[in-house]
């Protein structure tokens, strides 16, 4: 058979062309099969994250920094900015220059490590031995511009991702009424910006354009801000983003209408008090989270088991209930984020091949426990493992320490003194049970948690290792020393 792989990856987002391209340094033969177009109506790799998501939305985060820093913080450094202002379609191109060097860097990827790149939507097909003449292999018809071919694969990863959960109160209508992708390309600042969602999306999008000079209000259903998320940590990080930043946000929201015309959106909601509100505002970003994308899979014909809420059913190896079917990602269980994704990635294909070596990799395994979360606001926002009140819920006594980045010289030196570092041990052992973050830079710092957290460590651990001075992995070092109450700066 001529189009038999040993592997098809459907879908070329942060899980799916990671795992094509270990796949293929395993010496597997893969295809990888995509559908996503960029404005252009080209093939574009990548998928959310790259074209509409992780990338885009922090090359715009940074450009509105700079533009705030400019505006507001350079002065006390002595550096005097006259004119400013803020070129807002400059700014969007920068960015799809990004996301363009990107989308072309991994096709290169993909040629240098022999991965054969399909572009159109693939469809698993029912899997019948005898009509196939006892061939163990799936066929995957992929779709494009109305042309239809098959691939045959022994295995497959299924690695579609997910699509932006809508809202028939506030349908999307690319004009006045967006999604994170038409929020990604306006091309001037909405005088008045309105976003249903305060989650990460919500959070950050809004931090781009309030910098740039919008009037922001989030609109958020849940009763607690950040609910995910420590309590104090949240806490603080809503104090700085509505103090600092200025963005509004109101909880326990209950949308009731939308109405868009050319002029603007009229919203209707009842606030956490039950009083009905009416607010008029240019433009309305819809950010209420994400859904799995099974569209189109072929799921149901092919036996594929989904759960209640849509997501494929996989085991802790990201098994599906298929033989030699894979999946992982936001299509699966678990956070959605794009690192989990291309971890996932990484197991599945060397548990692939480690198969057809012989032997099953039991070692084929991601810890969704020990899996890091970032919101790139200002000041960012970063966590790994439990939350004080998860370990209050489940009745583990714990030990806590503390240290804020007001007590740290570089924090100081920087300007950007917001926020703290808080480290949750176990009572008895001392293993460090969380690590959470609010205050700058700390989407890097969070890292030196996860190794702590990954190789066992405890606190005394942390303390006894010396950091830089001035550093703000300092913050850290004396939050570890907090734990028994012997921190040096506070």
């Amino acid at each position: 058979m001529d189009n038999l792989f040993d592997v098809a990856v459907i879908g070329a987002g942060p899980g799916g062309y990671v795992a094509a391209i270990r796949c293929a340094q395993l010496g597997l033969n893969t295809v990888c099969i995509d559908d996503w177009k960029n404005e252009q109506g080209k093939p574009s790799l990548g998928g959310t994250c790259l074209n509409v998501g992780c990338i885009p939305s922090k090359a715009l985060l940074e450009s509105s920094e700079n533009f705030e820093r400019a505006g507001h913080k350079f002065a006390e450094h002595g550096i005097k900015v006259d004119g400013l202002s803020i070129d807002v379609p400059a700014m969007i191109a920068r960015k799809n220059k990004i996301v363009k060097a990107f989308t072309g860097g991994i096709g290169m990827l993909f040629k240098k490590n022999k991965v054969t790149a399909l572009h159109g939507r693939g469809t698993l097909q029912k899997h019948d031995q005898a009509r196939d003449g006892g061939d163990d292999s799936w066929e995957i018809q992929v779709s494009a511009d109305g042309k239809e071919q098959s691939v045959h694969a022994r295995h497959v990863i299924i690695a579609t991702g997910s699509t932006p959960r809508t809202l028939k109160v506030a349908p999307v209508d690319g004009n006045n009424v967006l999604d994170n992708a038409g929020a990604l390309a306006l091309q001037q600042t909405p005088g008045k910006l309105a976003i249903i969602g305060a989650g990460v999306i919500g959070l950050e999008l809004g931090s781009v354009w309030r910098r740039l000079g919008a009037e922001v209000t989030l609109l958020e259903a849940q009763a607690d801000f950040l609910p995910a998320a420590d309590e104090q940590v949240a806490k603080e990080a809503y104090k700085a983003l509505t103090r600092e930043t200025g963005l509004t946000i109101h909880t326990g929201v209950e949308i009731k209408s939308t109405r868009a015309s050319e002029n603007g959106v009229e919203i209707d909601y009842v606030d956490r008090d039950k009083n009905a509100q009416n607010l008029k505002v240019d433009k309305l970003i819809v950010a209420v989270g994400r859904v799995p994308n099974t569209s189109d899979l072929g799921a149901e014909a092919a036996g594929l088991k989904l759960d209640e809420r849509g997501y494929i059913s996989v085991d802790e190896f990201c098994q599906t209930s298929l033989q030699n079917v894979y999946a992982i990602g936001d299509v699966v269980r678990g956070p959605m984020l794009a690192h989990k994704a291309s971890e996932e990635g990484v197991a599945v294909a060397e548990r692939i091949a480690s198969g057809r070596q012989g032997a099953t990799d039991s070692s084929g395994h991601v810890d969704l426990g020990m899996m890091p979360w970032v919101i790139y606001t200002a000041p960012e926002i970063a966590w790994v493992g439990k939350t004080e009140q998860t370990l209050k819920a489940e009745g583990v006594a714990y030990k806590a320490g503390q240290f804020p980045f007001m007590a740290n010289g570089r924090a100081r030196a920087l300007g950007e003194t917001t926020g703290f570092v808080k480290i949750l041990a176990d009572a008895e052992s001392d293993r460090i049970l969380g690590v959470h973050m609010v205050g700058p830079y700390v989407s890097e710092m969070i890292a030196e948690a996860v190794v702590a957290m990954e190789f066992s460590a405890s606190s005394e651990d942390l303390a006894r290792i010396v950091h830089a001075h001035p550093s703000l992995s300092e913050s850290l070092h004396e939050a570890a020393l907090g734990v028994d109450k012997r921190a040096i700066h506070i």
